[in-house]
């Protein structure tokens, strides 16, 4: 690796860290000794790289520090065209512009040698599966989340019951088959998933719900067992 790129790293790690890396631990993910580290890290304090720490306790990136916003290697852009093309292929309308228009910047800012990545992650990346169409604006349900206002939905259920709801929303989840809200759900008293192409018609009402959609959403993610990937709270 040049040492260029290897500053680069250094930086990078210390950024995504939220606490100190030693030296061992930096030399351990460049492949390279704890002495060009501390030479590494010299530099960088050199640059004025605002790096706080020593040898033998560790190093942290202070705040208000951050790299040019187009210095992506070529993992970063291929992870985030790879994101991007999952987003346009399984997200609401809105979000799918919004993955595309993404996709478009990125391929306008990289250097022309990391473009064929873009083409490459697009090329691995399989087309969305026919989801069935919405029945509620999600762009409006972010919009009542992000505001902590709550929804009222009639809803039919797999089984083709129909039921209102009361919901504060916290999250919409994109699956293969169908995108989910899920939120704490007044009539259950306790959180549910609604897919969105079962809700027959919602009212984005003006009434905040009683709870931070900050909070509310940590007791939500409390909830989910560690290392799952499954939406917990009751699919209706």
């Amino acid at each position: 690796m040049r040492r260029a790129d290897r500053l680069f790293q250094i930086i990078q790690i210390l950024r995504r860290s939220k606490r100190p890396v030693t030296a061992a631990q930096l030399a351990g993910q460049l492949e390279t000794s704890t002495r060009s580290v501390y030479r590494d890290i010299a530099a960088l304090i050199g640059l004025r790289v605002p790096i706080r720490g020593e040898a033998g306790f560790g190093y942290v990136l202070e705040g208000g520090f951050d790299l040019p916003p187009l210095m992506l290697t070529s993992d970063e852009v291929e992870a985030a065209v790879l994101g991007a093309q999952w987003v346009a292929g399984h997200g609401d309308p809105d979000l799918a512009r919004a993955a595309h228009d993404l996709i478009a910047k990125i391929a306008a800012i990289v250097p022309e040698n990391l473009r064929p990545l873009i083409i490459d992650a697009g090329a691995r990346t399989p087309p969305g599966s026919k989801i069935p169409p919405d029945g509620l604006d999600a762009a409006r349900a972010r919009a009542s989340m992000r505001a902590g206002r709550k929804i009222a939905l009639i809803y039919r259920d797999g089984e083709g019951r129909e039921t209102e709801r009361i919901v504060w929303p916290i999250v919409i989840g994109y699956f293969e088959a169908a995108r989910v809200l899920i939120g704490w759900c007044e009539l259950r008293d306790d959180f549910r998933s609604f897919r969105l192409d079962r809700v027959m018609s919602a009212t984005f009402l003006d009434e905040r719900y009683p709870a931070r959609p900050s909070a509310l959403r940590a007791k939500w993610l409390a909830r989910l067992p560690k290392g799952t990937d499954k939406i917990r709270g009751g699919l209706e």
